[in-house]
């Protein structure tokens, strides 16, 4: 011990403002008590980067070769608690000023214009700084500080508060550069006594800062922090394992991004797509983001505004300097900062993904097979990445095996001199579509189609006007550019038969909105097609789904004039332009194009009217 004569404490008073704030922070800031815990360590490591960078140049510091460490003591039966660090230390006027950051945060001057505005105090109004420190006194009554600055010549200080009015300074021995705090936890507060509980919350909020934390003598932070190593020291084993801790994901990932980024917004990520979609993908309630660290300490682990809804699959890790954080640092300000952060993730996202497009089919199919349904709805939400989101685009077409994707540029690519528009059509397998009496003309002239098989397809791909200038149209859109089937050798024309075609309408005056000759059929009789405002026969199911009630647009019925149907029916109403043979077979047809469609109403009539079709088919 040394003979130095201490001066006695020096009582010092808070500000009304600070009591105020103190009392904010204790009963109603932070909604989680372990933040305290995260806010300590990072203070510790905070003032244990600063004595690192003094060791460099200075060699007359204290304790010059101490190691740089964070120790934690706990005794459950006493309920006391220790936090120690071999940091920088602080001086008196540091224990007067600047513990936590409130000081130095512009707190004061952030209260007084609240003041002067009129606000009330609450927490969503506090977010111009953090308050560090102070968070310890949600699980304590008193506080004690003893700390040595760094300076050989500085002496130590020992800080007390109850954390209400006052606090103590005093001088006191100790030799020790760094900072210890100590307590006694409140009763309810007790398990931070625990070891296990300490140190979940170390892995949970503070796995990654740059210095060892120790629970007794067990060193509890063992991950390190890859996203601050250089792209080329990064193995793969070690991303492997890092990606499975911070995802809970028993797989590899299908792939990473390491991002560096200094210049006006300084930050690391180290982001990941996983090997398959998890099943939790489409909840936003259960689904975790990307985790948002600040000098390797946790601030959030799902921070949504890092990237957009379309990219919610992403997994990793974004560390910053340069980010200002609400009083909790629980929840990030609305920044230029996020805003830079989220615009650089994004182009170098959607960078890997054109490069896995083009340069690794098989992985980006596995990837576009897994997550293409979120991915898509960035087309018509994102509309500065719109063009390189609808180059990512792939379908399967007419010409591709099924479960194969092409995309849109390679459509192009393939089209013939004569092709003006890129064609599409939506259903719900490709089976279905490949029966679709629409396609016939198209097959019959190797004309390709896209297939539209992921429902959401049909809400995304109809807002892409058009393609490198090419129109996209559906092929059962009444208007699309076709040329007409010969059906002259029957001398069978839409201005011969339109007296046939009249009847049809007539008949079917509820639920068309016109007959007309068709351009598109080969092999079918009649087929129904979408007017210029309609909605394709998918939209309409899906619509029908979220609202029953909803009976969908009219549609056009064409018929195809050199079908043998069609020429025995002109047959019968040249003979007789009133038969009940022509209503029955109107009706049959039109349900039948219904069916196709995957829309018929009522199989019961369309199986009757067949059944009498039949019967009057086969009398003797």
């Amino acid at each position: 011990m040394s003979d130095h004569v201490h001066a006695p404490a020096q009582e010092f008073e808070y500000q009304a403002e600070m009591k105020q704030l103190l009392h904010l922070i204790v009963h109603s800031l932070y909604t989680h008590p372990e933040v305290f815990l995260r806010e300590l360590i990072s203070n510790a490591s905070d003032a244990l980067n600063v004595v690192r960078f003094r060791q460099l140049a200075d060699a007359s510091i204290v304790d010059r070769d101490a190691p740089l460490e964070i120790r934690i003591t706990l005794n459950k039966e006493t309920r006391e608690f220790s936090i120690e660090d071999t940091g920088v230390g602080m001086t008196k006027d540091d224990l007067i000023n600047n513990i936590g950051t409130i000081a130095r945060s512009g707190t004061l001057a952030f209260l007084k214009q609240m003041k002067e505005g009129q606000k009330t105090l609450d927490g969503d109004l506090i977010g111009q700084f953090g308050v560090g420190f102070y968070s310890t006194f949600m699980v304590t009554d008193e506080v004690t500080i003893e700390t040595r600055h760094a300076n050989q010549d500085s002496v130590g200080y020992r800080w007390k508060s109850l954390g209400e009015g006052k606090f103590t300074i005093e001088e006191t021995d100790r030799t020790k550069r760094g900072t210890k705090i100590s307590f006694t936890l409140k009763e309810d507060h007790k398990e931070f006594s625990e070891d296990w509980r300490v140190k979940n919350i170390i892995k949970k909020y503070s796995n990654f800062v740059d210095f060892p934390v120790y629970v007794g003598e067990e060193k509890v932070n063992a991950v390190s922090a890859l996203w601050q190593k250089r792209r080329d020291d990064l193995k793969e084993d070690e991303l492997n394992e890092f990606y499975k801790y911070i995802s809970n994901d028993y797989q590899a990932p299908l792939g990473y991004l390491h991002v560096a980024l200094e210049g006006s917004v300084n930050f690391k990520a180290l982001l990941f797509i996983p090997e398959t979609a998890p099943f939790a993908l489409f909840s936003e309630k259960d689904y975790k983001g990307l985790h948002l660290y600040a000098n390797r300490v946790l601030i959030q682990d799902d921070c949504k505004d890092l990237l957009p809804e379309y990219l919610r699959f992403v997994k990793g890790v974004v560390d910053t300097e340069d980010l200002p954080l609400n009083v909790s640092r629980e929840v990030t300000q609305n920044s230029p900062v996020m805003a830079k952060i989220n615009k650089t993730l994004v182009s170098k996202l959607l960078g890997l993904l054109e490069e896995w497009a083009n340069t690794d089919s098989a992985k980006y199919e596995k990837f576009y097979k897994n997550f293409s349904p979120l991915l898509k709805t960035g087309v018509n939400s994102d509309y500065a990445n719109r063009d390189k989101l609808i180059n990512l685009l792939r379908f399967e077409s007419s010409t591709t095996d099924k479960g194969k994707l092409t995309s849109l540029k390679d459509y192009v690519a393939r089209m013939g001199s004569e092709q003006k528009e890129i064609y599409y059509v939506s259903g719900d397998h490709r089976d279905l579509i490949e029966r679709n009496p629409n396609l016939e003309y198209f097959k019959k002239h190797n004309i390709e189609v896209l297939f539209l098989i992921d429902p959401i397809d049909v809400f995304v791909v109809p807002s892409i006007t058009e393609y490198e200038k090419k129109p996209l149209k559906s092929i059962e859109k009444a208007d699309i550019d076709v040329k007409p089937e010969d059906a002259q050798e029957a001398g069978l024309t839409e201005s011969v038969v339109k007296p046939l075609l009249t009847t049809f309408k007539e008949l079917l005056i509820d639920k068309v909105e016109d007959v007309v000759a068709s351009k598109r059929l080969v092999d079918s009789a009649v087929t129904l097609v979408i007017g210029k405002e309609g909605m394709d026969a998918q939209t309409e199911r899906m619509m029908k789904m979220f609202n029953k009630e909803y009976s969908g647009s009219k549609k056009i019925l064409e018929v195809n004039l050199s079908h043998p149907l069609i020429k025995n029916l002109w047959a019968i109403y040249q003979n007789d332009s009133k038969s009940p043979m022509l209503k029955t077979i109107a009706f049959q047809l039109y349900e039948g194009a219904l069916l196709m469609e995957g829309n018929l109403p009522s199989p019961t009539e369309f199986v009757a009217r067949m059944t009498e079709i039949m019967e009057r088919a086969t009398r003797a």
